[in-house]
């Protein structure tokens, strides 16, 4: 099920006036592939994400989100929710281990999540294939969320995301607060969901991890999505400066050490006219201080003045 997202903006309403989330993302998802979302904290990835689901509360979304054949924009909330939000399209909430409630055993909170979707099939057997999906035994359904590892609880998180075997996840920070060996889980069992023909979209800050999993990546800064293409072209050819600046800011075996993006993201009370990365930017010249058009690359498409005249194939 394809995924094209055209022109999205997303704005929270505040006491101190709106604030732009996201501005102006464009992207395209082929079934059956998987997209990163990259960039540091508060550049609109989770926002992002909630707005393809239409979960943003306390914000209002313009543009074109299209799933399949279906504008899920102009469909009507109780629409979408019978037709699409958990059957077609679900979500892995940052923090979602968290989420579960301490005092319902794992089978009562997997038989809510269907009650709320008016589910009328095989309760015991839909919830014991979205267990075997995520490599966990029926016995866990027992259990209480304390008596689970940390590991345990973010696969029942996304069993709850599969259980009505929708076509596209997305996963928020599905591997933040996890040690190394538990994240190397979670994300081979992404890797199998991926091979199943399974569509996701991966937010997180750890750029080693997009590389595993995803086709494409999207880099966000100061709500803008400055940067879209293949995965191979975004790690092996960057090209707009912040992308540049992230990967350098990756610790590798052998090279040069690590380095850091000096300076802070502009507010998104009032946004610059100019490029956001303007002040950090350690390529920027005089045409920086209008904002820069999308240039098409050869996999996505690249939002910076340098290559204003270049031919980018």
């Amino acid at each position: 099920m394809k995924l094209s997202v055209k022109d999205l903006t997303a704005r929270y309403s505040s006491s101190n006036g709106p604030v732009y989330a996201v501005e102006d993302v464009d992207f395209d998802l082929e079934d059956g592939q998987s997209i990163g979302i990259a960039g540091e904290s508060a550049c609109g990835k989770s926002t992002l994400g909630l707005s393809i689901i239409r979960m943003l509360s306390g914000g209002k979304v313009q543009g074109k989100i299209v799933l399949g054949d279906d504008s899920i924009l102009d469909l009507s909330e109780s629409d979408f929710d019978k037709k699409f939000r958990w059957k077609k399209i679900s979500m892995v909430f940052q923090g979602a281990m968290n989420t579960l409630d301490p005092v319902f055993t794992i089978k009562d909170q997997f038989i809510e999540v269907l009650k709320q979707h008016d589910f009328d099939g095989d309760i015991q057997k839909t919830i014991e294939d979205a267990m075997h999906s995520v490599s966990l035994d029926s016995s866990v359904l027992k259990r209480y969320p304390h008596e689970l590892s940390g590991g345990m609880k973010q696969r029942v998180v996304i069993a709850m995301a599969l259980l009505l075997k929708p076509r596209f996840v997305i996963a928020d920070e599905p591997t933040t607060a996890l040690d190394v060996l538990i994240q190397a889980q979670i994300v081979n069992l992404l890797k199998d969901l991926k091979k199943q023909g399974m569509s996701f979209m991966l937010i997180t800050h750890d750029l080693a991890i997009l590389s595993e999993i995803a086709d494409k990546i999207g880099i966000m800064y100061a709500g803008q999505m400055v940067e879209f293409g293949s995965s191979y072209d975004i790690y092996k050819n960057p090209k707009h400066p912040y992308t540049q600046g992230l990967l350098k800011s990756i610790p590798t075996l052998h090279g040069d050490k690590p380095s850091y993006i000096k300076g802070n993201p502009p507010s998104l009370l009032e946004p610059p006219t100019e490029c956001r990365f303007i002040e950090r930017c350690p390529l920027a010249i005089d045409k920086c201080k209008n904002l820069p058009p999308k240039i098409k690359t050869k996999t996505g498409y690249v939002q910076c003045w340098l290559y204003e005249d270049e031919e980018l194939t």
